[in-house]
Protein backbone atom coordinates (compact mmCIF):
# COMPACT_ATOMS: atom_id res chain seq x y z
CA UNK A 1 0.00 0.00 0.00
CA UNK A 2 1.20 3.51 -0.82
CA UNK A 3 0.48 6.78 0.99
CA UNK A 4 -1.43 9.20 -1.21
CA UNK A 5 0.29 12.33 0.06
CA UNK A 6 3.96 13.13 0.55
CA UNK A 7 5.71 13.19 3.90
CA UNK A 8 6.66 16.59 5.36
CA UNK A 9 9.85 18.20 4.09
CA UNK A 10 13.16 18.27 5.96
CA UNK A 11 13.58 20.76 8.79
CA UNK A 12 16.61 23.06 8.73
CA UNK A 13 18.33 25.81 10.68
CA UNK A 14 18.10 29.50 9.79
CA UNK A 15 21.39 31.36 10.12
CA UNK A 16 19.49 34.62 10.79
CA UNK A 17 17.51 33.05 13.61
CA UNK A 18 20.67 31.46 15.01
CA UNK A 19 22.52 34.81 15.00
CA UNK A 20 19.57 36.60 16.55
CA UNK A 21 19.22 33.96 19.25
CA UNK A 22 22.91 34.38 20.12
CA UNK A 23 22.62 38.17 20.24
CA UNK A 24 19.56 37.98 22.47
CA UNK A 25 21.31 35.59 24.84
CA UNK A 26 24.20 38.06 25.26
CA UNK A 27 22.05 41.20 25.40
CA UNK A 28 21.39 43.26 28.47
CA UNK A 29 17.74 43.34 29.62
CA UNK A 30 17.20 46.87 28.28
CA UNK A 31 18.44 45.76 24.81
CA UNK A 32 16.00 42.87 24.32
CA UNK A 33 13.06 44.94 23.12
CA UNK A 34 15.20 46.94 20.70
CA UNK A 35 16.66 43.78 19.15
CA UNK A 36 13.22 42.29 18.64
CA UNK A 37 11.86 45.51 17.14
CA UNK A 38 14.85 45.67 14.81
CA UNK A 39 14.23 42.08 13.68
CA UNK A 40 10.53 42.65 13.00
CA UNK A 41 11.20 45.91 11.16
CA UNK A 42 13.53 44.03 8.81
CA UNK A 43 10.97 41.24 8.36
CA UNK A 44 8.26 43.75 7.53
CA UNK A 45 10.55 45.57 5.09
CA UNK A 46 11.86 42.45 3.34
CA UNK A 47 8.75 40.30 3.59
CA UNK A 48 8.31 36.75 4.79
CA UNK A 49 9.11 33.90 4.81
CA UNK A 50 12.84 34.42 5.19
CA UNK A 51 14.70 32.73 2.32
CA UNK A 52 18.42 32.09 2.89
CA UNK A 53 21.07 30.16 0.95
CA UNK A 54 22.60 27.13 2.66
CA UNK A 55 26.36 26.87 2.94
CA UNK A 56 27.71 24.15 0.69
CA UNK A 57 24.24 23.36 -0.72
CA UNK A 58 23.48 25.69 -3.67
CA UNK A 59 20.50 23.62 -4.78
CA UNK A 60 18.53 24.25 -1.58
CA UNK A 61 17.51 27.15 0.63
CA UNK A 62 16.44 27.56 4.22
CA UNK A 63 12.86 28.90 4.30
CA UNK A 64 11.76 30.30 7.67
CA UNK A 65 8.12 31.02 8.48
CA UNK A 66 7.58 33.67 11.16
CA UNK A 67 4.86 34.82 13.53
CA UNK A 68 4.91 37.74 15.93
CA UNK A 69 3.21 36.59 19.10
CA UNK A 70 2.18 38.25 22.32
CA UNK A 71 1.63 37.22 25.92
CA UNK A 72 -1.54 35.25 25.08
CA UNK A 73 0.08 33.20 22.30
CA UNK A 74 0.24 29.53 23.36
CA UNK A 75 1.37 27.94 20.09
CA UNK A 76 1.51 28.76 16.37
CA UNK A 77 0.65 26.32 13.57
CA UNK A 78 1.92 26.33 9.99
CA UNK A 79 -0.35 24.89 7.28
CA UNK A 80 1.66 24.55 4.08
CA UNK A 81 0.73 21.73 1.76
CA UNK A 82 3.19 18.85 1.98
CA UNK A 83 5.21 20.67 4.67
CA UNK A 84 2.36 19.88 7.05
CA UNK A 85 1.30 16.37 7.98
CA UNK A 86 -2.44 16.69 8.62
CA UNK A 87 -2.37 13.52 10.70
CA UNK A 88 0.37 14.91 12.95
CA UNK A 89 -0.19 18.67 13.17
CA UNK A 90 2.08 19.04 16.18
CA UNK A 91 4.97 18.42 13.81
CA UNK A 92 4.23 21.77 12.13
CA UNK A 93 4.21 23.96 15.23
CA UNK A 94 6.55 26.93 15.25
CA UNK A 95 9.15 27.23 17.97
CA UNK A 96 9.70 30.33 20.07
CA UNK A 97 12.92 32.10 20.93
CA UNK A 98 12.66 32.06 24.73
CA UNK A 99 11.65 35.34 26.29
CA UNK A 100 10.67 36.96 22.97
CA UNK A 101 7.67 37.42 20.69
CA UNK A 102 9.48 35.64 17.82
CA UNK A 103 7.99 32.33 16.65
CA UNK A 104 9.70 30.53 13.79
CA UNK A 105 9.94 27.30 11.79
CA UNK A 106 12.55 26.55 9.12
CA UNK A 107 12.47 24.03 6.26
CA UNK A 108 15.16 23.01 3.78
CA UNK A 109 13.60 23.30 0.30
CA UNK A 110 14.91 22.94 -3.21
CA UNK A 111 15.73 26.24 -4.88
CA UNK A 112 12.95 25.91 -7.48
CA UNK A 113 10.14 25.41 -4.96
CA UNK A 114 6.83 27.30 -5.11
CA UNK A 115 3.90 26.98 -2.72
CA UNK A 116 1.28 28.58 -0.53
CA UNK A 117 0.73 28.55 3.22
CA UNK A 118 -1.36 29.86 6.11
CA UNK A 119 -0.66 30.47 9.80
CA UNK A 120 -2.75 30.51 12.95
CA UNK A 121 -1.97 31.29 16.59
CA UNK A 122 -3.56 29.52 19.53
CA UNK A 123 -4.58 32.05 22.18
CA UNK A 124 -6.86 29.71 24.16
CA UNK A 125 -6.69 30.16 27.94
CA UNK A 126 -4.47 27.70 29.76
CA UNK A 127 -1.61 25.59 28.42
CA UNK A 128 -2.08 23.35 25.36
CA UNK A 129 -2.70 19.63 25.90
CA UNK A 130 0.42 17.52 26.27
CA UNK A 131 -1.05 14.17 25.20
CA UNK A 132 -0.86 13.49 21.47
CA UNK A 133 -4.53 12.90 20.66
CA UNK A 134 -5.99 15.87 22.62
CA UNK A 135 -3.31 18.10 21.09
CA UNK A 136 -4.15 16.86 17.60
CA UNK A 137 -7.83 17.63 18.21
CA UNK A 138 -6.97 21.12 19.48
CA UNK A 139 -4.81 21.84 16.44
CA UNK A 140 -7.36 20.40 14.02
CA UNK A 141 -9.95 22.84 15.34
CA UNK A 142 -7.41 25.65 15.28
CA UNK A 143 -6.54 24.99 11.62
CA UNK A 144 -10.02 26.10 10.54
CA UNK A 145 -9.01 29.65 11.53
CA UNK A 146 -5.72 29.79 9.63
CA UNK A 147 -5.15 32.88 7.50
CA UNK A 148 -2.51 34.47 5.27
CA UNK A 149 0.76 35.65 6.76
CA UNK A 150 0.35 39.33 7.72
CA UNK A 151 3.99 40.04 6.80
CA UNK A 152 3.74 38.55 3.30
CA UNK A 153 2.28 40.85 0.63
CA UNK A 154 2.07 38.04 -1.96
CA UNK A 155 -1.28 36.33 -1.59
CA UNK A 156 -3.28 33.66 -3.34
CA UNK A 157 -7.06 34.21 -3.10
CA UNK A 158 -9.10 31.57 -1.34
CA UNK A 159 -11.52 29.15 -2.92
CA UNK A 160 -15.19 30.09 -2.66
CA UNK A 161 -14.70 33.14 -0.45
CA UNK A 162 -12.18 31.32 1.76
CA UNK A 163 -9.49 33.17 3.68
CA UNK A 164 -6.80 32.76 1.03
CA UNK A 165 -3.14 31.90 1.47
CA UNK A 166 0.27 33.50 1.28
CA UNK A 167 2.54 32.69 -1.65
CA UNK A 168 6.26 31.96 -1.55
CA UNK A 169 8.60 31.29 -4.44
CA UNK A 170 12.26 30.37 -4.24
CA UNK A 171 14.78 32.01 -6.62
CA UNK A 172 14.81 29.22 -9.21
CA UNK A 173 11.06 28.60 -9.32
CA UNK A 174 9.89 28.39 -12.96
CA UNK A 175 8.68 31.68 -14.39
CA UNK A 176 4.92 32.25 -14.69
CA UNK A 177 4.95 35.07 -17.26
CA UNK A 178 1.24 35.00 -18.05
CA UNK A 179 -0.34 34.85 -14.59
CA UNK A 180 -0.74 38.56 -13.75
CA UNK A 181 -2.80 41.36 -15.22
CA UNK A 182 -0.73 43.12 -17.86
CA UNK A 183 -1.15 46.77 -18.79
CA UNK A 184 -1.56 47.99 -22.35
CA UNK A 185 -2.91 44.85 -24.03
CA UNK A 186 -6.38 44.11 -25.45
CA UNK A 187 -8.72 42.54 -22.93
CA UNK A 188 -11.29 39.85 -23.44
CA UNK A 189 -14.56 39.74 -21.57
CA UNK A 190 -15.91 37.27 -19.03
CA UNK A 191 -19.59 36.42 -19.17
CA UNK A 192 -21.49 34.52 -16.54
CA UNK A 193 -24.37 32.25 -17.53
CA UNK A 194 -26.50 29.70 -15.78
CA UNK A 195 -25.63 26.20 -16.83
CA UNK A 196 -28.07 24.77 -19.38
CA UNK A 197 -30.42 22.04 -18.22
CA UNK A 198 -28.48 18.84 -17.63
CA UNK A 199 -28.95 15.38 -16.23
CA UNK A 200 -26.62 16.41 -13.39
CA UNK A 201 -29.36 18.05 -11.37
CA UNK A 202 -28.34 21.26 -9.58
CA UNK A 203 -27.65 24.22 -11.83
CA UNK A 204 -24.30 25.98 -11.63
CA UNK A 205 -22.80 28.98 -13.34
CA UNK A 206 -20.81 28.81 -16.55
CA UNK A 207 -18.04 31.37 -16.96
CA UNK A 208 -17.19 32.18 -20.57
CA UNK A 209 -14.05 34.01 -21.63
CA UNK A 210 -14.54 35.72 -25.02
CA UNK A 211 -11.27 36.88 -26.61
CA UNK A 212 -10.74 40.57 -27.44
CA UNK A 213 -11.56 42.17 -30.78
CA UNK A 214 -13.23 40.39 -33.65
CA UNK A 215 -11.20 37.19 -33.89
CA UNK A 216 -11.43 35.07 -37.01
CA UNK A 217 -13.75 32.09 -36.91
CA UNK A 218 -13.64 29.37 -35.90
CA UNK A 219 -12.29 29.88 -32.39
CA UNK A 220 -10.29 27.23 -30.57
CA UNK A 221 -12.05 26.03 -27.43
CA UNK A 222 -10.79 25.36 -23.92
CA UNK A 223 -13.21 23.69 -21.50
CA UNK A 224 -11.91 24.42 -17.98
CA UNK A 225 -13.32 22.73 -14.90
CA UNK A 226 -13.97 24.69 -11.68
CA UNK A 227 -14.71 27.93 -13.50
CA UNK A 228 -16.03 29.55 -10.32
CA UNK A 229 -12.49 29.39 -8.93
CA UNK A 230 -10.56 30.26 -12.09
CA UNK A 231 -12.76 33.23 -13.01
CA UNK A 232 -13.61 34.14 -9.44
CA UNK A 233 -10.70 34.35 -7.06
CA UNK A 234 -7.93 33.67 -9.58
CA UNK A 235 -8.92 36.13 -12.37
CA UNK A 236 -7.76 33.73 -15.09
CA UNK A 237 -8.90 36.15 -17.81
CA UNK A 238 -5.58 38.00 -17.34
CA UNK A 239 -3.73 34.82 -18.25
CA UNK A 240 -5.69 34.34 -21.46
CA UNK A 241 -5.36 38.03 -22.38
CA UNK A 242 -1.57 37.76 -22.05
CA UNK A 243 -1.31 34.45 -23.92
CA UNK A 244 -3.25 35.85 -26.86
CA UNK A 245 -1.41 39.18 -26.83
CA UNK A 246 1.94 37.36 -26.98
CA UNK A 247 0.76 35.15 -29.81
CA UNK A 248 1.46 32.09 -27.69
CA UNK A 249 -1.98 30.71 -28.57
CA UNK A 250 -4.58 31.78 -31.13
CA UNK A 251 -7.71 33.55 -29.90
CA UNK A 252 -9.78 31.01 -28.00
CA UNK A 253 -13.11 30.71 -26.24
CA UNK A 254 -12.93 29.39 -22.69
CA UNK A 255 -15.98 27.55 -21.34
CA UNK A 256 -15.59 27.12 -17.58
CA UNK A 257 -18.48 25.43 -15.77
CA UNK A 258 -18.59 26.09 -12.06
CA UNK A 259 -18.53 23.16 -9.69
CA UNK A 260 -20.61 24.42 -6.79
CA UNK A 261 -19.70 23.35 -3.28
CA UNK A 262 -17.41 20.48 -2.37
CA UNK A 263 -20.30 18.04 -1.98
CA UNK A 264 -21.72 18.65 -5.46
CA UNK A 265 -18.23 18.71 -6.96
CA UNK A 266 -17.41 15.32 -5.46
CA UNK A 267 -20.71 13.95 -6.75
CA UNK A 268 -20.39 15.30 -10.31
CA UNK A 269 -16.77 15.87 -11.31
CA UNK A 270 -14.39 13.05 -12.14
CA UNK A 271 -14.57 9.97 -14.37
CA UNK A 272 -18.35 10.08 -14.52
CA UNK A 273 -20.47 9.58 -17.61
CA UNK A 274 -23.06 12.31 -16.86
CA UNK A 275 -20.39 15.01 -16.49
CA UNK A 276 -18.49 13.96 -19.61
CA UNK A 277 -21.76 13.81 -21.56
CA UNK A 278 -22.75 17.25 -20.32
CA UNK A 279 -19.48 18.75 -21.55
CA UNK A 280 -19.70 17.12 -24.98
CA UNK A 281 -23.42 16.98 -25.72
CA UNK A 282 -24.75 20.07 -23.97
CA UNK A 283 -22.02 22.58 -23.20
CA UNK A 284 -20.33 22.53 -26.63
CA UNK A 285 -23.60 22.79 -28.63
CA UNK A 286 -24.79 25.55 -26.29
CA UNK A 287 -21.60 27.50 -27.01
CA UNK A 288 -21.74 26.82 -30.77
CA UNK A 289 -25.17 28.45 -30.92
CA UNK A 290 -23.68 31.68 -29.49
CA UNK A 291 -20.08 31.98 -30.69
CA UNK A 292 -18.15 30.91 -33.80
CA UNK A 293 -16.29 27.92 -32.38
CA UNK A 294 -14.41 25.07 -33.95
CA UNK A 295 -15.84 21.58 -34.26
CA UNK A 296 -12.35 20.12 -34.72
CA UNK A 297 -11.45 17.95 -31.71
CA UNK A 298 -7.76 18.64 -32.39
CA UNK A 299 -8.41 22.32 -31.53
CA UNK A 300 -10.52 21.58 -28.45
CA UNK A 301 -9.00 21.03 -25.00
CA UNK A 302 -10.51 19.90 -21.71
CA UNK A 303 -8.49 20.98 -18.66
CA UNK A 304 -8.85 20.45 -14.93
CA UNK A 305 -7.09 19.99 -11.65
CA UNK A 306 -7.37 17.12 -9.16
CA UNK A 307 -10.82 15.58 -9.76
CA UNK A 308 -11.15 18.06 -12.62
CA UNK A 309 -7.98 16.61 -14.16
CA UNK A 310 -9.55 13.17 -13.99
CA UNK A 311 -12.70 14.60 -15.59
CA UNK A 312 -10.64 16.07 -18.44
CA UNK A 313 -9.03 12.73 -19.21
CA UNK A 314 -12.32 10.86 -19.03
CA UNK A 315 -14.18 13.36 -21.23
CA UNK A 316 -11.61 12.84 -23.99
CA UNK A 317 -11.76 9.08 -23.58
CA UNK A 318 -15.56 9.00 -23.75
CA UNK A 319 -15.93 11.65 -26.49
CA UNK A 320 -12.79 11.66 -28.69
CA UNK A 321 -14.92 12.99 -31.55
CA UNK A 322 -15.44 16.20 -29.50
CA UNK A 323 -12.32 16.51 -27.36
CA UNK A 324 -8.92 15.74 -28.81
CA UNK A 325 -6.76 17.16 -25.99
CA UNK A 326 -6.66 16.70 -22.23
CA UNK A 327 -4.70 18.92 -19.85
CA UNK A 328 -4.72 17.07 -16.54
CA UNK A 329 -3.05 18.82 -13.59
CA UNK A 330 -2.48 16.67 -10.52
CA UNK A 331 -5.25 14.35 -11.71
CA UNK A 332 -6.98 12.16 -9.13
CA UNK A 333 -5.80 8.95 -10.74
CA UNK A 334 -6.38 7.13 -7.45
CA UNK A 335 -10.11 7.21 -8.26
CA UNK A 336 -11.91 4.11 -9.42
CA UNK A 337 -15.59 3.11 -9.55
CA UNK A 338 -17.06 2.15 -6.22
CA UNK A 339 -14.85 4.35 -4.05
CA UNK A 340 -16.58 6.60 -1.49
CA UNK A 341 -16.31 10.35 -1.96
CA UNK A 342 -13.55 10.67 0.65
CA UNK A 343 -9.96 10.61 -0.58
CA UNK A 344 -8.26 7.37 0.53
CA UNK A 345 -5.16 7.63 2.69
CA UNK A 346 -3.46 4.65 1.02
CA UNK A 347 -3.57 3.16 -2.44
CA UNK A 348 -3.23 -0.37 -3.79
CA UNK A 349 -0.31 -1.19 -6.04
CA UNK A 350 -0.69 -1.33 -9.80
CA UNK A 351 -1.61 0.90 -12.72
CA UNK A 352 -4.43 3.45 -12.32
CA UNK A 353 -7.88 2.25 -13.24
CA UNK A 354 -8.18 4.91 -15.95
CA UNK A 355 -4.94 3.77 -17.60
CA UNK A 356 -6.53 0.43 -18.33
CA UNK A 357 -9.46 2.21 -19.97
CA UNK A 358 -7.11 4.18 -22.20
CA UNK A 359 -5.22 1.09 -23.29
CA UNK A 360 -8.52 -0.37 -24.48
CA UNK A 361 -9.08 2.68 -26.73
CA UNK A 362 -7.71 3.20 -30.23
CA UNK A 363 -4.36 5.02 -30.01
CA UNK A 364 -3.59 8.34 -31.62
CA UNK A 365 -6.92 10.16 -31.33
CA UNK A 366 -6.24 11.90 -28.00
CA UNK A 367 -3.29 14.03 -26.93
CA UNK A 368 -2.65 14.18 -23.20
CA UNK A 369 -0.52 16.60 -21.20
CA UNK A 370 0.04 15.74 -17.52
CA UNK A 371 1.25 18.26 -14.93
CA UNK A 372 1.98 17.06 -11.40
CA UNK A 373 3.87 18.23 -8.32
CA UNK A 374 6.85 16.34 -6.98
CA UNK A 375 5.42 16.65 -3.46
CA UNK A 376 2.10 14.97 -4.17
CA UNK A 377 3.07 11.57 -2.87
CA UNK A 378 1.58 8.66 -4.77
CA UNK A 379 -0.01 11.08 -7.24
CA UNK A 380 3.45 11.42 -8.81
CA UNK A 381 3.82 7.66 -9.13
CA UNK A 382 0.32 7.29 -10.55
CA UNK A 383 0.97 10.06 -13.08
CA UNK A 384 4.19 8.40 -14.21
CA UNK A 385 2.50 4.99 -14.50
CA UNK A 386 -0.37 6.56 -16.44
CA UNK A 387 2.07 8.34 -18.78
CA UNK A 388 4.01 5.15 -19.43
CA UNK A 389 0.86 3.12 -20.08
CA UNK A 390 -0.44 5.65 -22.62
CA UNK A 391 2.94 6.04 -24.27
CA UNK A 392 3.35 2.28 -24.63
CA UNK A 393 -0.08 2.07 -26.27
CA UNK A 394 0.68 4.79 -28.80
CA UNK A 395 -1.26 7.71 -27.31
CA UNK A 396 0.57 11.06 -27.70
CA UNK A 397 1.33 12.01 -24.10
CA UNK A 398 3.68 14.46 -22.39
CA UNK A 399 4.36 15.09 -18.71
CA UNK A 400 5.84 17.91 -16.64
CA UNK A 401 6.70 17.71 -12.95
CA UNK A 402 6.95 20.87 -10.87
CA UNK A 403 8.58 21.30 -7.48
CA UNK A 404 5.48 21.94 -5.44
CA UNK A 405 2.30 20.36 -4.14
CA UNK A 406 -1.43 20.12 -4.79
CA UNK A 407 -1.66 23.86 -5.10
CA UNK A 408 -3.19 26.59 -7.29
CA UNK A 409 0.03 28.53 -6.76
CA UNK A 410 1.62 26.01 -9.13
CA UNK A 411 -1.42 25.11 -11.23
CA UNK A 412 -2.03 28.61 -12.54
CA UNK A 413 1.38 28.65 -14.22
CA UNK A 414 1.01 25.08 -15.42
CA UNK A 415 -2.40 25.85 -16.91
CA UNK A 416 -0.90 28.46 -19.22
CA UNK A 417 2.05 26.24 -20.14
CA UNK A 418 -0.25 23.30 -20.84
CA UNK A 419 -2.59 25.30 -23.07
CA UNK A 420 0.44 26.51 -25.04
CA UNK A 421 1.70 22.92 -25.35
CA UNK A 422 -1.63 21.74 -26.75
CA UNK A 423 -2.92 24.73 -28.73
CA UNK A 424 0.17 26.89 -29.24
CA UNK A 425 1.15 28.13 -32.67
Amino acid sequence: MRALFAAPATAATSSRIARLTARLADAAPDELTALQDEFWAAAERDGTPLIEPLDGDPDHHAVTFLWRGHRATRQVLLLAGHLTDRDHLAGSLLGRIPGTDIWHRTHRLRADHRGSYRLVADISPGPPPTAAEPLQQRLRGLSAHAAPDPLNSHTLPGRRQGPGSSLFELPKAPAQPWRARRAGIPRGTVERHRRPGTPLGDEHDIFVYVPPGAPPAPLDVLVLCDGDIWFGALDAQHTFDALIADGAVPPLLVLAPGSGDNVSRGREVGARDPYADFLADELLPWAAARWPVTTDPARTVVAGQSLGGLAALYACLRHPDRFGNALAQSPSLWWRPGLPHAVPKTLPEGAPWLARRFTDAAPGAIRVHLDVGLHEGATVELSRAFHDALDAHGHPVTRTEFNGGHDYACWRGGLADGVVALLGR
